[in-house]
C-alpha cells in the first residue's frame, strides 16, 4: 500500500469520525428535551465529545490531507484544495472563539434556569451556530469528493 493511499484512508477515516460526532449534537440535546440535569449530561458529552474525538479527528485529518499533497498527488495552490483549507482554517477559528465559548453559555444559563427566555435565546443561537459550521464542514466534503475545476 502506497503512502498516499495510507494517508487517503487516515484522511477519509478521521473525516467521517470528526463530522459523524458533530452530527450527534442535536439529537443529544433534543433527547434531553427540557429536563435541566439531561440538558446539562447533554453539553457535558458534547464538550467530553468534541474535546476526546471531533476535534482530534479534524487535526487527524488536516495533517494526513496536508500529508496526501506532499506525496505531490495534488497541490496547496489547487483551487479546490485552497477553498477547503480556507474553509477548515474558518471552521477552527469560529469552533474556538464562538462555538466552545456560546456552549459554556449555553451550560451556565442551563444551570441557572433551563425555562428562562434566556436560555431560549442562546439555544436557538447556538442551534444556528452549529448548522452554519456543519455546511461549513459538507462544503468541505463536498470539495474534497468533487475536487472541481475551473473551465
Amino acid at each position: 500500500m502506497s503512502l498516499f493511499v495510507l494517508l487517503k484512508i487516515v484522511h477519509i477515516l478521521s473525516a467521517i469520525t470528526a463530522l459523524g460526532a458533530n452530527l450527534t449534537y442535536p439529537y443529544w440535546l433534543r433527547r434531553a428535551g427540557r429536563d435541566r440535569d439531561r440538558v446539562l449530561d447533554a453539553i457535558d458529552g458534547i464538550s467530553r465529545l468534541d474535546r476526546r474525538i471531533a476535534n482530534p479527528a479534524y487535526v487527524l485529518a488536516f495533517v494526513s490531507g496536508a500529508g496526501m499533497i506532499l506525496t505531490g498527488f495534488y497541490s496547496f495552490g489547487t483551487l479546490w484544495v485552497a477553498s477547503a483549507i480556507a474553509l477548515f482554517v474558518l471552521v477552527t477559528i469560529l469552533g474556538i472563539t464562538v462555538y466552545g465559548p456560546a456552549l459554556r453559555r449555553q451550560r451556565a444559563e442551563a444551570e441557572r434556569d433551563i425555562a428562562s427566555s434566556a436560555y431560549a435565546a442562546i439555544e436557538r443561537r447556538q442551534n444556528l451556530l452549529g448548522l452554519f459550521v456543519t455546511a461549513l464542514v459538507v462544503g468541505i466534503v463536498v470539495l474534497m469528493v468533487s475536487k472541481p475545476t475551473l473551465g
